[in-house]
Order: C-alpha cells, then sequence, then structure tokens
C-alpha cells in the first residue's frame, strides 16, 4: 500500500474525532535577507519569525543559498537539455508538488538534485483556508536557508525566474538509497544498521527543534543514506517554523502512518511531540519490518493509531523494546523526548551518546554572550528559547 500521501487512502484530507483511550541580484550569492523573505508570501507569522532569525543572525549557513533570476534552457554538445550551467541526466523521482531530475554541473562537474515546481499548479492547490500549495514550497526554502547541518539535506540555490511558470530548488545529491522501503515486500534491518540509522535521525531532528523548526513528516521516504552510509533528512515541504516555546499546530501533518495519537482528533497538537512519535515509527519500521498502526483506510487507520496496543514482537532486545514503548506512548505528555532518547541505554550501546551539534548560530551567540558578560550587561541570549533575539 503507498503511504506517500495523504490519498492514499482514497480520501480527502480532512479529520476525523477519535476518543484517546489514555491521557538578490541575477546569479550572485548572497545571504538571506529582508527582501528576499518578504518576496516569499508567506503566512504572516513565518515570515516575521524568518525575518527576526535573519536579523539577530540566527542563520547557520556557511556558504549562503545562491539565489539566481534567470532561467535558461538550452542544449549542450551531446544534445541533452541543460538548465544554465546544468545538464540533465535523468528523472529520479516526483513528490505531491514537483518533480525531481538528476542534472550535473558544468562548473564543479558535481550532480545535483533539482526539484522542478509549476507556480501556476501550485498556485491554484489550496492547503489551508490562507495558503496555496505554493506557500509551503516558499516557506520550505525559506527554513532551508537558515539550515546547515550533517544529517539535513543542503539546498544549494534557488532558480526563480519570473517570467517563466517553473520555479527551481537544486539540492545536494544523495547518491544513495532511502533508509527503508516503505512498500511491499518490507523486511526489518539489523539491529546495528537501525541504530546507525536512528542516531542520525536523531541527531538531525534535534538540530531541528533547537532551532524552532518542526518537520512534520519524517518518514523513511524522506530519508536518504550516503555512499558513507550516513542519513540525511530530506523534504521540508510540509514544516514549520515556530517562535520561542510555542511549537503549537493546527494544520494536519504529512503521512498517515506516521501521524501521532493527538493529530487525529482534529485539535491543536505540538509538534515537536508530533515528530518524535514519527521517529519512533521509522525506528518500528527499521527493526520490526511493518507498520505499527496500519487500517485499511484512513479513518480505520487513524483508530488503531488512537486506540490499539503497540505489538512487539517476542524475543525483541529488551532496550529496543523499552525504546520503541516510550517514543511510540499514546499521551504525548508522557512520550519521550529527543534528547532523553539521544541518552538512552540501546542508543548509546557501543557508541556512546550522540555527539551535540554545535553549529554557527549557536557559536555566535555564545561568543555574543561572552561579549555581554565581559561588560556586565544583561540580559544574556537564549539559545533554547530564542529570548530577546526572537522575542523582542
Amino acid at each position: 500500500m503507498n503511504t506517500n500521501c495523504w490519498g492514499c487512502f482514497g480520501s480527502k484530507r480532512h479529520q476525523r474525532r477519535l476518543q484517546y483511550k489514555t491521557q538578490s541580484s541575477q546569479g550572485s550569492t548572497s545571504q538571506l535577507s529582508t527582501q528576499n523573505i518578504s518576496a516569499s508570501q508567506c503566512n504572516k507569522v513565518y515570515e516575521e519569525i524568518l525575518l527576526s532569525r535573519v536579523q539577530n543572525g540566527l542563520v547557520c549557513r556557511v556558504v549562503p543559498v545562491k539565489e539566481t533570476k534567470h532561467a535558461i534552457q538550452s542544449m549542450d554538445e551531446h544534445g541533452n537539455k541543460m538548465l544554465n550551467a546544468y545538464v540533465r541526466e535523468c528523472r529520479i523521482g516526483s513528490g505531491s508538488y514537483a518533480k525531481v531530475i538528476l542534472y550535473h554541473s558544468v562548473e564543479d562537474k558535481a550532480k545535483y538534485a533539482i526539484k522542478v515546481f509549476h507556480r501556476s499548479h501550485l498556485q491554484r492547490l489550496r492547503v489551508a483556508p490562507s495558503e496555496t500549495a505554493m506557500s509551503d514550497v516558499l516557506r520550505e526554502v525559506a527554513i532551508m536557508k537558515l539550515l546547515e547541518h550533517p544529517n539535513i539535506v543542503n539546498l544549494i540555490e534557488v532558480i526563480d525566474d519570473p517570467n517563466i511558470d517553473d520555479f527551481y530548488m537544486v539540492l545536494e545529491y544523495v547518491e544513495g538509497k532511502v533508509v527503508y522501503k516503505g512498500s511491499n515486500g518490507m523486511h526489518a534491518l539489523n539491529e546495528h544498521t537501525s541504530k546507525r540509522y536512528f542516531r542520525d535521525i536523531v541527531s538531525g531532528v534535534m538540530y531541528l527543534h533547537s532551532h524552532n523548526v518542526v518537520h512534520g513528516d519524517i518518514k523513511p521516504d524522506n530519508l536518504l543514506v550516503t555512499a558513507k552510509g550516513n542519513v540525511k533528512i530530506g523534504d521540508f515541504s510540509v514544516s514549520q517554523i515556530f517562535k520561542g516555546g510555542n511549537d503549537e499546530i493546527k494544520r494536519s501533518p504529512g503521512t498517515p502512518v506516521f501521524t501521532a495519537p493527538e493529530c487525529c482528533v482534529g485539535l491543536p497538537y505540538h509538534g515537536k511531540t508530533s515528530d518524535v512519535w514519527a521517529v519512533g515509527v521509522t525506528l518500528y519500521c527499521l527493526t520490526v519490518g511493518q507498520y505499527p498502526f496500519l487500517g485499511d483506510n484512513l479513518h480505520e487507520t487513524y483508530d488503531k493509531i488512537v486506540n490499539s496496543e503497540l505489538y512487539l514482537p517476542m524475543g525483541m532486545n529488551p532496550s529496543l523494546r523499552n525504546l520503541l514503548e516510550r517514543l511510540l506512548c499514546k499521551n504525548p505528555s508522557q512520550r519521550i523526548t529527543l534528547d532523553e532518547a539521544a541518552r538512552h541505554p540501546w542508543v548509546i550501546d557501543c557508541d556512546g551518546p550522540i555527539p551535540e551539534y554545535i553549529c554557527i548560530c549557536k557559536r555566535r551567540l555564545e561568543a555574543s554572550n561572552i561579549s555581554i558578560m565581559r561588560k556586565g550587561n544583561e540580559p544574556r541570549f537564549d539559545m533554547d528559547n530564542n529570548t530577546n533575539s526572537i522575542r523582542e
């Protein structure tokens, strides 16, 4: 059964209430600017947050995203289609909004995955009362411009030519595979490989949450494995960015079988804890070889997520069993946090705790704190809550 979209159960994207059993200039490279974000026409709340992060130096990138305002289509000497300095190789995927084409650059010879969107089509798709699918794409771009982490797919360039209908996102090409095929013929990975992948996933999602970003669609199809065996998180099309500690979300999450129980009742929910659930479902798929809760249609799947007991095979490693039970706890207030999961005995066995990733913007804030403390001035900046820089 295909589980890649909300229509996979033959149902429209609306929720049923269920009851719980339990409680720039052309071709130039420039830093993300106020003008760039304002032009995106994203939801005003997200726009203000993004603007504040840029203005206060909360951008993690070493190399800023290249922004190109022209798209020139041509042919090379071998008859291959070209987009600016990129030569088309083949189509490698498609999603709800875009097709993904593999290109290589004539400048650095590297391969890139380019997502191709059609503006006119996305502007007709309503995903919320005040948002179109194009809003999702522009927010995805804006969020990815802020981020850089070894376990997150990197956005390289945005090609946004106002004179054509196509809109392009140039992404690093991960020459590997998805961590796990979520289709017919599932089989579990060995525990060592599952643990290695899980550590990378947790590291990436912890980084997102520390930067007030909720991914919203963590699942194996959005997790790519590099040639060296490292996992990178991709597809931020339904991601959200929030202010301070308020991660409350009202919009439906990404994929039904990875949806947390609290998201199935039609009420606002907390994005971070719902991401934790999706991470748990992903680990379950990796280690057990099937989905923990799956019905024949959307309503039945939601009913099982909310009310059915979690099945765990006999003979499972007790430590892994404990971690899955805590990740897939139906009560979000009792669900394990990612910080706790990173220190769980099953995770740290052999390799120790997951190392903390110290990003550039955090180093900047720490340096700023030191400078302020030396001058004897207060208040201090708080990276976790983004006080002063974000709230004021």
